[in-house]
This record gives C-alpha cells, sequence and structure tokens, in this order.
C-alpha cells in the first residue's frame, strides 16, 4: 500500500496524483507486506525536468471518430520499410516451408496441461497451446513488409505466393510453427485486472535468421483463446492497418518498437460497437502479423507474484529465461543462470540474487528511453497498462494511439482515458515509472528483490529518464548542451498557441544566427500558422532572437546543428486523419494510397514534396472526428 501510494507524488513535469489519474487505492491482490521505501519519498524528483517542464497546464481534447464502412476488395501491397537493427539484404532467405524454428520460450517455460479452447484460468504454466481458428474465408494480403521479411529470414518471393495469406490469417499452419497463448496480468487503469493474457494474440513461434537471431511470430485477430473473454478473438481492419502503419513508423524513427511482417484481410465480417453507444455495425476483419524479439511483458511477471503460494516459483523461472535470452551479459562469462547464489545477511538469510536488482534497473532504463523517444516524436500509446508494457522497452500494443497534432501535454486519444486523462502525453513518463514499481513489486514478492533494491530500481529510471530527456531535447534544439530555460520558455509559447508539434519543432533548424531575419523564418511561420495573432507573433519572435543567440554563442558548425536537428525531428509522421482516409479506401478496395503512405513513412526525416499532403493537421472542421479514438477493435 506504501509502495502504490508514493508513486502519485512523482512530480513529474510538475504532475499531482489528480494530474496522472494515478488512483491511491488499495492494491488488495497484491497485499503482502513490502519494506517500506526510505524517506523522503520512494520516487524522488527530476528537478531538472521539473524546471524546464513546469509550465504544462490542462488542456482539453474533441470528441469522437464517426465511422464509415465501404467494401473490402482484393488488393495486394508489397512495402518496403525501414528497420530498427540491419536485416541482411543479400542473403536469400528461405521459405514459408523451412523457415527455421527454435522455440526457446515454450522450452524454457512450463505449458497449460490443459488443451481447452474455452474461457479458464489458465494457473501453473505462462502459456497454454491454442490453435488458429480458420475463417473459411479467402483471405488476402493487403501490406507485407519486406524488411521485417528480412529480419525474420523469409525470402521476398515468399510474400507473393498465395499460402502467405492463407498462413498469416491463421487460415492454414505454417510448417514448424507450434501456436500458443501467453498467460499474463496487469493494472488496467490503476487497477489490478487479474489474469489477461493473449485474447486474441496467437504465436507462432519464434525463427531464427542467418544471423542468429530470433524473432517471434505472433498473429493479432487470428481467433478465441482462453484469454479472450466474452470477446470473439477478431480484429477489425481499422485498428489492424492502424497497428500496421505504426510499427513500421515507429522503427523508421528511431523508436524502440514491435514489428509488423502483414496485413490481410480476412474476407470475413465483424460486428463491433466502435464507441460502445449501442452502434454495432459489420467491419471487414484482418489479422496483423507482428513481429518481436519477445512479447513477455511486465504482466507475465505480475499474475504469478498476485497468485502467490507455489506459482511464485513463475517469476524466477520467466525471469531466468528472460535474462538468459535477452540479457546474457547478467549472467556472467558462462551465460549459465544461477540457482540463486546470493550472498548471506547480517543475520544470516541468503540475499536476493543481486543480478535480478540489476536485470530490473535495466528494464526500467529501457522502459525510460523508449518514453524519451515518444516524447521526441510526439506520441501518445494512450492504454499504459502494465499487461501492455515490453520487458525489452519496446513500445508494444498500438491500440488507440495517435502523435499528437495540436500541441496539448494534456492530450489523450482514449476515449476510455478522457475521465482522469491517466495517460495523456505528459503523464506517460510517471506512468510508466509506475508500471516499472508494479513490475519490481512484483519481484519484491517472490523474494528476488528487497525494499533497498526496489528503491534502487525506480531511481534508475528516474536518472535514465532525466539523462535521456536533456539529451534528446538539445537534439531537438541544435544546442551543444541543453538550456532548460530556452526549452521552458517554447512550451510555454507551444501550450498558449497549440501549434502542430512535428511541423514546428522541424521548422526550427530553419532558424539560424545571421540568416538576417529579425523574426520568423518562413518555415517557423508556416508552422504556426496564419491565425496566429500579432501580439503572438511578436512573442514567438522575441523567443526566435533568444534562441538566435543561443545559437550564436554555442561552437557548433550550422550544417553539423542542422544534421543534428532534423535527425531528431521528423517531418513526416502516421496522422489520425490521413490514416482514416486510407482506411476508407483500403475497405473500397484501393491500397495505391497506403502504399505511397509507407514508403513515404519509412522516410521520416527526409523533406519531399511528394508527401507534403500528410505534413499538415487535420482541417479544423474536422478536428473533433479525428482526435479521439476508442479501445474497439
Amino acid at each position: 500500500h506504501t509502495v502504490t501510494k508514493a508513486t502519485a507524488h512523482f512530480p513529474f513535469m510538475h504532475m499531482h496524483a489528480a494530474d496522472t489519474g494515478v488512483r491511491q487505492v488499495p492494491d488488495t491482490t497484491l497485499s503482502r507486506s513490502l519494506p517500506a521505501p526510505h524517506a523522503p519519498g520512494m520516487l524522488g524528483a527530476a528537478s531538472s525536468l521539473q524546471h524546464c517542464l513546469k509550465t504544462f497546464s490542462r488542456l482539453r481534447t474533441a470528441s469522437p471518430l464517426p465511422a464509415h464502412r465501404p467494401s473490402l476488395r482484393r488488393s495486394v501491397v508489397m512495402t518496403a520499410t525501414a528497420q530498427t537493427e540491419p536485416a541482411p539484404a543479400d542473403v536469400k532467405g528461405r521459405s514459408l516451408d523451412n523457415l527455421k524454428f527454435d522455440n526457446r520460450f515454450t522450452e524454457d517455460l512450463p505449458a497449460d496441461e490443459k488443451k481447452l479452447n474455452r474461457l479458464r484460468e489458465v494457473e501453473d504454466a505462462v502459456y497454454t497451446w491454442v490453435d488458429p481458428t480458420p475463417t473459411d474465408t479467402e483471405p488476402h494480403t493487403l501490406a507485407a513488409s519486406q524488411e521485417v521479411a528480412r529480419l525474420i529470414g523469409l525470402d521476398l518471393g515468399e510474400l507473393q505466393r498465395p499460402e502467405f495469406a492463407a498462413i498469416f490469417s491463421g487460415n492454414a499452419p505454417l510448417p514448424g510453427a507450434k501456436p500458443y497463448a501467453q498467460c499474463y496480468g496487469g493494472h488496467q487503469f490503476g487497477y489490478w485486472a487479474g489474469q489477461l493474457g493473449d485474447g486474441r494474440a496467437i504465436c507462432l513461434g519464434e525463427v531464427v535468421n542467418e544471423a542468429g537471431k530470433h524473432w517471434e511470430l505472433q498473429l493479432k485477430g487470428a481467433g478465441k483463446t482462453p484469454f479472450s473473454r466474452m470477446a470473439d478473438g477478431r480484429a477489425v481492419l481499422r485498428s489492424s492497418l492502424r497497428e500496421y502503419v505504426a510499427s513500421e513508423a515507429m522503427a523508421a524513427l528511431g523508436v524502440p518498437t514491435t514489428r509488423a511482417l502483414s496485413l490481410v484481410a480476412t474476407g470475413a465480417g465483424i460486428y463491433r460497437d466502435m464507441f460502445y453507444d449501442g452502434d454495432v455495425k459489420e467491419e471487414p476483419g484482418a489479422v496483423v502479423c507482428r513481429v518481436a524479439r519477445s512479447f513477455v511483458r511486465f504482466g507475465t511477471f505480475q499474475l504469478p507474484s498476485a497468485r502467490g503460494g507455489e506459482q511464485l516459483g513463475l517469476v524466477r523461472r520467466v525471469a531466468d529465461h528472460v535474462i538468459r535470452r535477452h540479457y546474457p551479459h547478467l549472467n556472467g562469462d558462462n551465460g549459465e543462470v544461477s540457482a540463486g547464489n546470493g550472498a548471506a545477511g547480517e543475520d544470516g538469510a541468503a540475499s536476493p540474487d543481486p543480478k535480478y536488482l540489476r536485470f530490473l534497473k535495466e528494464v526500467a532504463e529501457r522502459t525510460a528511453a523508449t518514453v524519451v523517444h515518444w516524447h521526441r516524436v510526439g506520441f501518445v500509446h494512450g492504454v499504459l497498462n502494465t499487461d501492455n508494457m515490453s520487458i525489452l522497452g519496446d513500445t508494444i500494443d498500438y491500440g488507440p494511439y495517435a502523435f499528437m497534432e495540436r500541441f496539448d501535454p494534456n492530450y489523450t486519444p482514449n476515449t476510455t482515458d478522457l475521465p482522469g486523462r491517466r495517460y495523456a502525453f505528459r503523464a506517460q513518463p510517471a506512468i510508466c515509472q509506475f508500471n516499472v514499481l508494479m513490475l519490481g513489486k512484483a519481484f519484491v514478492l517472490a523474494g528476488l528483490l528487497d525494499g533497498e533494491g526496489l528503491q534502487e530500481v525506480v531511481d534508475s529510471f528516474t536518472v535514465a529518464l532525466s539523462g535521456a530527456f536533456s539529451d534528446a531535447m538539445r537534439r531537438k534544439l541544435g544546442l551543444r548542451d541543453f538550456d532548460p530555460g530556452l526549452y521552458g520558455d517554447l512550451m510555454a509559447l507551444m501550450i498558449q498557441d497549440k501549434p502542430d508539434f512535428t511541423n514546428t519543432w522541424r521548422a526550427l533548424s530553419s532558424v539560424a544566427p545571421g540568416d538576417g531575419a529579425e523574426g520568423l523564418t518562413p518555415a517557423l511561420a508556416a508552422a504556426l500558422g496564419e491565425d496566429l495573432a500579432q501580439e503572438r507573433v511578436e512573442a514567438w519572435s522575441a523567443w526566435a532572437a533568444k534562441y538566435r543567440a543561443v545559437l550564436a554563442g554555442q561552437d557548433l558548425p550550422a550544417a553539423e546543428r542542422r544534421a543534428m536537428q532534423d535527425a531528431a525531428n521528423p517531418a513526416l509522421i502516421p496522422r489520425n486523419h490521413v490514416m482514416v482516409s486510407l482506411i476508407a479506401e483500403v475497405e473500397s478496395g484501393n491500397t495505391q494510397g497506403l502504399e505511397a503512405y509507407l514508403e513515404a513513412l519509412a522516410r521520416p526525416y527526409k523533406d519531399g514534396l511528394r508527401e507534403s499532403a500528410w505534413k499538415v493537421p487535420a482541417p479544423r472542421q474536422i478536428r473533433k472526428g479525428i482526435e479521439l479514438l476508442s479501445c474497439s477493435s
């Protein structure tokens, strides 16, 4: 209880509990006593960030997105997208018939003994075997990533085989695959939700590419699992297309993320109530093949720790698996997992193995780095529950996300989040720290971490966040050293005038000392918009003069500065109003626009005339139907 309550007092971005929506409620499921955190306050404070972000204020957003459902016809798109790590371009890949599987997750960890695909509690296991459910229709490929195909060692010619759509819609088996669904729990909107699990995601297994890298393949929307609760295990095209686009766009932006191999239309209709208002409509179904180094989540550790008893041992087993497979440097030179080699404490009892502390600190640091990337590109996840947090620090589970257009620190794209705005843009760092705290708490309950270690984990997040944030904002401003005052003044202007987040940051590289301009450059003026009142133009001009003076006073060549800024401030990001149009086009059978959009998003830091229309914010008259989304998918 003490730990949960302390989270509400973390003052990142000058927020209080009411701002973040962190609810101070009894956590009855995880109510075992924990060592009290040392004073003053468990989470500490990122004081330098408070100074430069103290001007954030609470604002409001608009209303929901209208539905538009034309019919879907057959079409195929093949796209090339950027990658998060090099993929062998010149090596001929394998066929669908002989992909190399090495299913380490299922080999290392216990499976559910029952093989019943019906709603139930899955205990003493980390996953359950389950096959995709065919739709008995004719699926067809809408998009496929050549770069992701290379990452998993798949020959590009396989993307065009008729069997490709059948396999990656769940209508046909993939040779060598052993499908399963993961079991995990989580905190949802601050409350412990118990067992959750993969309700409509089915892992096919882990494939190994020619470089020896492992990648897990997962079908989202391929049918029911024991974790589907009252849902049908399916996914609609609109949400599937958005997930595919976001996965590949985020990779190109340099943000840690899961990837997407394919987007396949199933040919089957699905009934959904998009805004939970009783307006149920039939929508076209689709399946995304998600690809990741691991789909283990914070909630994978939380569920067995909450259940207690013999299931506490699963926390150690999953941790040992993740460390062995993804953090091998934490095991020492031989890579072997210890059985518990903690040194004896003063009372003679064995203290926790220090590798778990090192592991959690690195998870915290990776998570902090990813949150800063979100802030850098204006990304708002929308549903930062602990079951949507990757143990590798990747962005995972793209639901009602958005890339912010009009600058609003309090913006949340999720209609479900509107009452408390728990997952708003400015709240994401504090919420992710809360999630790290809940992960650490699971290790405390399992006896793998003590109170002091938990404090260290949380502190690691704070330190990593502060350092990464300062460095990212320094680069966005084109500075050799971060200037909190300059940044804070810019935030105050952006909060008041609400310019487009992406375009404003991108335009800053056009400002330079000795550019002959006393006020705004044409690029910055265009980004701010023509409706800016004269007194506001003067305020921005005054800041630009201060900015020029700071730039003039640093020893950094102009070309190097501009290159730094243009590599930190994207020119192109996915915009909701563009995707709404593309979804309508794809549903009517036209995929040419989607293909062109994906090609452009693969080069987000390049300026080009071709995609200039995609850089424009949503017109004022349609904002209210664009800025908000629901979890319906």
